[in-house]
């Protein structure tokens, strides 16, 4: 495909890293293979040292990994994409391959509960430092990054409750201090915001979400300059095998057609329901980045090209009425995925940020009335009639 970074997003979803074999099929090939054969021993050898270029083993490489990261960077705007078997192995993979005892990392403290337990549990065993600042505080960075450090770690907006870093000021911030910004954009999505226009160095995705879309496999990205995801943290992947398999890349490959299209959907639906929920039901405190009331709503205009598909609110009551609202939902599924089809809602405090004490949940805001809802391709009429017909049973 000629000159692929000039076509706009929806064509590259589609067509982006796009290779045929000799038998020139329509859809994209699935090579369900994990080796591969050489004409000759000499072959072997060239292909291990390097000297021809070819896939060897599929922990290393594969035609079908090969298409989707293509595809993937272009949408990006990255040079380089490597794919992993989930989300949180693409986190892991830059921790480990990008840091060395004695470093010292500066992430935002909003972050998924296993990224929080990677940073407060794992790499401090190795003698790494962890400090967590409040990422909506730009004199919480200022102060941080006053000292040396190698790596800054954000999300943005944050899970669950829609917490936004400044990753322009962030980035500057991070550079001064000798540290490489890394950007969990899973909320905002390739389409919804671009990290490395801001001055992220590396940008990390859960495919599982929005990318896959349909519930039905795992995967994880890695984008960015290829000095560092093809030199540094590739060699690390090959080595420590957190490779996703040949079919589930597929399956991401087809998910990407639709992506631009559920995306906005997702997106509109959202922000109507927002709306909506805010006006009807003020005493919810609704947080979406796109709503007025959000405290970062300039910061999420300037940054973010749309709101997301995920909103967050506060049911007063508790625990006990946070899930009899719950359990009084009718078509709104319980679950703790996103960026799914079908709408997804959870309770943080009891499911995805479980693993946190209570005194951290409070640092971070989360109550035990806080729920996250992940808005899908539902009529947004027919969701807002669930919603409120729960809220009014609880």
């Amino acid at each position: 495909m000629a000159k692929q970074k000039s076509y706009h997003p929806d064509t590259l979803a589609v067509r982006g890293g796009l290779h045929r074999s000799e038998f020139d099929e329509t859809s994209e090939a699935l090579y369900l293979t994990s080796g591969y054969v050489y004409g000759s021993a000499q072959e072997a050898a060239d292909a291990f040292s390097g000297a021809c270029a070819r896939f060897v083993y599929s922990r290393y490489g594969n035609p079908t990994l090969s298409m989707l990261g293509q595809r993937l960077a272009l949408l990006e705007g990255a040079e380089a994409c490597r794919m992993t078997a989930s989300g949180m192995a693409a986190v892991f993979a830059v921790f480990a391959s990008l840091l060395k005892s004695g470093d010292r990392v500066v992430a935002s403290r909003a972050l998924f509960g296993a990224c929080h337990a990677i940073l407060t549990q794992i790499l401090p065993k190795w003698g790494i430092e962890s400090e967590l600042v409040d990422g909506c505080d730009l004199g919480a960075w200022e102060a941080a990054l006053s000292k040396p450090a190698a790596l800054v770690f954000v999300e943005s907006p944050a899970n669950p409750l829609l917490d936004l870093v400044d990753l322009a000021a962030v980035g500057k911030l991070a550079k001064r201090s000798g540290a490489l910004l890394v950007v969990d954009n899973v909320f905002a999505t390739p389409l919804g915001q671009k990290p490395l226009e801001l001055g992220a160095d590396l940008v990390i995705y859960s495919a599982t979400k929005h990318l896959d879309g349909h519930g039905r496999v795992l995967g994880g990205a890695i984008l960015g300059a290829s000095a560092l995801v093809d030199e540094v943290i590739y060699p690390f992947m090959c080595r420590t095998g957190p490779s996703l398999s040949p079919f589930n890349a597929w399956v991401l490959l087809k998910s990407l057609e639709s992506l631009p299209y559920r995306v906005a959907r997702m997106a509109d639906s959202a922000q109507k329901i927002a709306e909506h929920l805010e006006r009807q039901c003020p005493e919810l405190n609704i947080r979406y980045p796109f709503l007025a009331s959000h405290p970062q709503y300039q910061l999420a205009k300037r940054q973010m090209r749309i709101g997301g598909s995920v909103l967050a609110f506060e049911i007063a009551g508790g625990q006990d009425a946070a899930f009899g609202f719950l359990d009084n939902l009718d078509l709104i599924d319980i679950s703790n995925n996103l960026g799914d089809a079908k709408s997804l809602i959870c309770h943080p405090y009891t499911t995805t940020h479980s693993g946190l004490d209570d005194a951290e949940k409070h640092e971070l805001g989360i109550s035990e009335g806080h729920i996250r809802l992940s808005v899908g391709l539902e009529h947004p009429d027919d969701l807002l009639a669930d919603l409120l017909a729960a809220y009014s049973q609880h």
